[in-house]
């Protein structure tokens, strides 16, 4: 009998499976790797041009630096005690011979399945894993022992990590952080002749796939001015006031930071009191008006809103002074002046959606002490105030990196918006990098149209001064929430907020962790309705209630410990809009006839504005 029966399969199906990895027309396959090369030249000249005209200067050591330094300190930990390291490199050896064993057996059996229980269970990927899908990663002895290998050497790394004692929890926080970001670029997924899917579609198409990909590589670095701006949407199938950020509007106020948009009305009354909005300058307004059927101010124009939009000025050498203030003064409080002057009224209802929920609690704090008391509600979109829990972006945060960012923006006045995108990205690599490495370069596939995506690369830059202020009165030393915060030389406190919130977290948030919005609860001086939504800093903002997508969670006071306050809380499905249109009207429902854009301001544009419109 033949080892081909004795597998149980046909010597028809062993070849099949072989033949699917061989290059079945050597001459195409040649010149398409020619043609590769071509290409990779190309985005090879893109990549030096502009750093050869000193247009570009690396500072790619001093995040590497960082990492570095941090392993260290990690590595210090295991090989202080030579029992300690001994232990360890124990642990990853036998997880090393379990993985053979396996393979072993599996070479002598022909066995597909898991081996009998009496040798060592194989390691399987977590559930949700996406990259070892195929079922060559499992059904290949040979891929299917790459997988295992990087999954032991992976997650001994993790538990080095965790294992550690003595590491300071800053330390800890970017040694995990870091181990996550080599060991997704590492994924033997992310590489040809690694991962079975992309090693047959080099075969079968003879390397066209890797022309592409070279091609699009090329256009990418150069799309970002010798940076890799990478791609995860379809770009040709979007265009921001064509079919993204389509409510009818108007602009009626420009200042040097921000345009101020008021919507046209859509019912015959609308609330007294006018809603204003503080986007984050960190990404652009439209994610809360993507298209008719997500868009959050649409939605908020049909319930009876008079809706006014902060736009803030994608800022370039001109704005590099610009800090906080200036985009209280320049931004919210010019947008409360717009407001009164086109509606008449004093008493405003303002939204602030991540960092300018932020900026609106400073100067919320502020203008408490300067007796403006135009803001009579304040909402805040998973928005931060204390920043002790504020998730994985405080890796990128200690007196040398930012010290470090701040010598790199000193010449030009601004953070380049990709800087900002790439560590926003970094939070969950594993979705939003490496699948569109691999799709875009490597199968040599245009990314699908997706609008959310198409927001997210449309990046903005940030003034070095308000960035800077930012991050080490937030971030690094916590000011805000701890009443240090210094603004217009005055000493703001968020206990001076006395006003009615409305705070919203987000259940998965990886930005605006749910635990850090409820803890900042504490710090205002008014009432405060906690709610949590479903998924995560975008999808849990917007959930238009007609998709009825996610939950929400209600309760009691935010006080007291977050997991105990998630246990008692009400369970609701669907969107939370209903809920905070309810608590707005109890805030004050009475009701006007509604206002036009221009009964009593000139109209400078037609909404979306042009602010908005400048691309980086």
């Amino acid at each position: 009998m033949s080892k081909a029966a004795d597998s149980g399969k046909t010597d028809t199906e062993q070849t099949s499976s072989v033949e699917q990895y061989l290059v079945k027309d050597p001459e195409r396959f040649a010149l398409n790797l020619a043609r590769m090369v071509e290409q990779a030249g190309k985005a090879a000249s893109a990549w030096v041009e502009p750093r050869e005209r000193g247009e570009i200067r690396d500072s790619v050591s001093e995040p590497m630096a960082d990492m570095v330094k941090t392993f260290s300190k990690l590595t210090e930990y295991w090989l202080s005690d030579p029992s300690r390291a001994l232990e360890a490199q124990t642990r990853l050896l036998s997880a090393y011979m379990n993985v053979w064993a396996n393979a072993i057996q599996r070479m002598r059996t022909g066995e597909e399945t898991a081996p009998p229980p009496l040798s060592p269970a194989p390691v399987e990927p977590e559930k949700g894993d996406k990259r070892f899908q195929d079922p060559e990663w499992g059904r290949n002895a040979f891929f299917d022992f790459l997988k295992q290998t990087y999954l032991v050497t992976t997650r001994w790394a993790n538990d080095l990590v965790e294992q550690a004692e003595g590491l300071d929890e800053h330390t800890r926080h970017k040694a995990s952080f870091y181990v996550k970001q080599v060991s997704n670029a590492i994924s033997p997924s992310n590489f040809i002749l690694t991962n079975p899917e992309l090693f047959r579609e080099t075969v079968a198409s003879n390397g066209e796939n890797l022309v592409r990909g070279m091609k699009m590589l090329a256009e990418d670095i150069q799309a970002g001015h010798g940076d890799l701006k990478l791609r995860q949407a379809d770009s040709s199938q979007f265009e921001v006031g064509r079919n993204m950020a389509t409510t009818p509007g108007k602009v009626v106020g420009r200042s040097d930071v921000a345009e101020i948009i008021q919507y046209s009305p859509a019912t015959e009354t609308v609330l007294k009191r006018p809603l204003l909005i503080c986007p984050p300058w960190i990404n652009k307004f439209y994610i809360l008006d993507l298209n008719p059927q997500k868009s959050f101010i649409r939605w908020a124009v049909e319930q009876g809103h008079t809706v006014f939009v902060i736009s803030w000025i994608n800022p370039d050498e001109r704005h590099g002074l610009k800090d906080w203030e200036a985009y209280i003064r320049e931004g919210l409080q010019y947008g409360l002046d717009t407001v009164q002057t086109a509606t008449g009224e004093r008493e405003v209802n303002v939204i602030g959606y991540c960092v300018g929920g932020t900026l609106l609690a400073a100067a919320l704090a502020l203008l408490a002490q300067e007796g403006d008391d135009r803001i009579r509600s304040a909402t805040f979109f998973t928005t931060q105030v204390d920043f002790t829990f504020a998730g994985d972006l405080k890796v990128f945060v200690d007196e040398d990196q930012i010290a470090a960012l701040e010598r790199a923006m000193r010449g030009k006045g601004y953070l380049e918006g990709n800087k900002m995108a790439t560590a926003f990205n970094m939070l969950r690599s594993g979705d939003l990098i490496w699948p569109y490495v691999v799709n875009n370069y490597m199968r040599g596939k245009d990314p699908l149209p997706f609008d959310l995506l198409y927001w997210n690369s449309d990046s903005t830059r940030m003034t070095a001064a308000n960035h800077s202020f930012y991050l080490r009165n937030c971030y690094l030393q916590n000011n805000l929430s701890q009443g240090r915060m210094e603004l217009a030389g005055r000493t703001v406190s968020l206990h001076d907020i006395m006003i009615p919130v409305y705070n919203l977290a987000a259940r998965e948030d990886h930005i605006a962790p749910a635990l850090s919005v409820f803890l900042g609860c504490k710090y205002f001086g008014g009432p405060v309705e906690f709610v949590m939504a479903g998924s995560g800093h975008i999808a849990g903002v917007v959930n238009p209630p007609a998709q009825n997508k996610y939950q929400y969670w209600t309760g009691g006071e935010p006080t007291g410990d977050f997991t105990e306050w998630t246990a008692k809380a009400a369970e609701n499905m669907g969107s939370w809009w209903p809920h905070w249109q309810n608590w707005i009207t109890r805030q004050d429902d009475t009701r006007v006839a509604a206002r036009k854009p221009g009964e009593r301001t000139p109209i400078l544009d037609d909404a979306p504005g042009t602010y908005v419109r400048v691309r980086v």
